[in-house]
């Protein structure tokens, strides 16, 4: 069996999304409860509701794919095809009125992500990645940024709170070398990257429902993503990601990274 991904799939894929949106709007600012995880993180019950849909549209179409989603683990995580799904990526922005929350749905192969999907409902932006395609932004093929001076770059995270003491420091030291640097958009910072909106993610603390959708985002509109070490990210990275605009920045970073020392 190939990587090489049926139409109807893609077509499958997007609908995944549409109804997370449904869901989702559903819910919206509307103040559900939110319960605390054994890790601490928050979930919602539109988490649960979207995730549990999904699941189900998966099980009944592609019986032999597995499923693994954030709140409610794997179905048959070991089989070729794996669907890895964060249903409301930004739980917190989502309890608390803000639009940057989003959904993130990836298709691994072989534990490497083929297709990825990162949807914001409240802002009606979608970008689709497949491997081997370029990537689209609302129907439309979207590209990176050309800058390649990180001092007239800008660096993202979703907030400092997930960087441990020497990630931090490390963050810290590129952020001192970029033109300025944001904090608060959740996945949205990674579509804002596929769209040459913004030039460098550098995130750590990410489970691999987190980062798998990005991939094919990412590379498809002409940039680079990868580990801190610069490793491919699979369905085995330990959540660190580094993600840019291109080849000549994702170089730079990873060198001062390696000159930090970072684990």
């Amino acid at each position: 069996m190939t990587s090489q991904i049926d139409p109807d799939v893609i077509e499958i894929a997007k609908s995944l999304a549409d109804t997370a949106s449904e869901i989702g709007h559903k819910y919206f600012r509307l103040n559900p409860q939110i319960e605390k995880k054994i890790d601490g993180s928050p979930v919602t019950i539109a988490d649960l509701e979207i995730e549990r849909a999904l699941r189900q549209i998966i099980r009944e179409r592609y019986p032999d794919h597995g499923f693994y989603g954030e709140e409610e683990g794997h179905d048959n995580s070991e089989a070729e095809w794996l669907w890895v799904v964060d249903p409301i990526d930004g739980t917190k922005s989502f309890a608390t009125g803000k639009r940057t929350y989003g959904c993130l749905i990836a298709l691994c192969f072989q534990d490497k992500p083929v297709l990825g999907i990162i949807d914001m409902p409240a802002l009606n932006e979608r970008w689709l990645g497949v491997q081997g395609n370029l990537t689209e932004y609302n129907g439309t093929v979207c590209h990176t940024s050309l800058n390649k001076n990180l001092d007239m770059a800008t660096l993202n995270a979703t907030t400092p709170d997930m960087f441990n003491e020497i990630e931090w420091r490390t963050f810290s030291a590129v952020g001192s070398s970029v033109r300025f640097r944001q904090f608060g958009a959740d996945c949205y910072a990674y579509g804002l990257l596929a769209s040459g909106f913004t030039d460098i993610v550098m995130e750590a603390g990410l489970g691999r429902f987190d980062y798998l959708a990005l991939v094919p985002v990412i590379e498809g509109a002409g940039g680079c993503i990868s580990d801190w070490q610069g490793a491919p990210l699979t369905f085995g990275s330990e959540g660190q990601a580094l993600a840019s605009a291109n080849e000549a920045l994702h170089t730079e970073v990873l060198d001062q990274i390696q000159k930090m020392g970072t684990q």
